[in-house]
């Protein structure tokens, strides 16, 4: 499978399939879907590698202004079946409405797992400033975040997201980034996997020690990534 595909080319720390496996989007089925989801993931991936649960926005992740009035008993609900389904940790992900995930890491916290946060500020940035990211950032951390970390951004616009979360965030706090493949969307060339890494070396410059990739990319990113940063998580 797929979880076997990302091992083989360097990745460990696995996400699963969870982002949509909400009561909201799949029905009745969404508690066997997650088991199932979480299940895969572990059972295809070495000993010693982390499984996510991705605990995701409650609708769209490009759409704050969709953000539920109140998210936190569906997000309670969803960290608390994750948490069943024997995840590692908990990634709070692409999230682009600071309130929500705020509200998505305390109910993840409270399972008492590690969590990640993760935002998005949007494929071409225009959802969150670095500066809301940065203050967001140090909130989340209050309520029990262990990392944090910008996603599902163009790579080339990505940085100073980085920056501001390493600023922001307090020494021991890691700073992660995992970018979509913005003008390169879908391709894995060696061209267009080169240009992604260089972009990742410069997350790697300003402070971030958690990289990895999102929409867009493919096993050859995450390949030369593991190559290129053998020193990151």
């Amino acid at each position: 499978g797929l979880h076997r595909v990302y091992a083989s080319a360097g990745a460990c720390v696995h996400t699963a399939n969870t982002f949509r496996a909400k009561e909201r989007q799949v029905g009745p089925a969404w508690e066997r879907l997650t088991r199932l989801a979480v299940g895969l993931a572990r059972a295809s991936v070495p000993a010693g590698h982390r499984v996510a649960g991705s605990l995701a926005p409650l609708e769209d992740c490009y759409r704050p202004d969709l953000s539920p009035r109140d998210p936190r008993p569906e997000h309670r609900a969803m960290a608390r079946a994750l948490a069943a389904a024997g995840v590692d940790l908990i990634l709070c992900e692409t999230f682009p409405h600071t309130g929500e995930a705020l509200v998505a890491v305390e109910e993840a916290a409270a399972t008492g797992l590690p969590v990640w946060a993760s935002f998005t500020a949007g494929p071409d940035g225009s959802l969150l400033t670095p500066a809301t990211l940065a203050e967001a950032s140090r909130s989340e951390i209050d309520a029990g975040a262990r990392a944090v970390l910008e996603n599902c951004t163009a790579a080339e616009l990505t940085l100073p997201y980085v920056e501001a979360l390493v600023n922001a965030a307090p020494s021991g706090v890691p700073v992660g980034a995992y970018a979509n493949a913005g003008g390169s969307f879908g391709a894995d060339d060696d061209g267009a996997v080169r240009t992604y890494v260089e972009h990742a070396r410069t997350w790697a410059l300003a402070g971030a020690t958690i990289l990895g990739s999102c929409c867009g990319t493919g096993p050859r990113h995450i390949a030369a990534l593991a190559s290129g940063f053998k020193e990151h998580s």
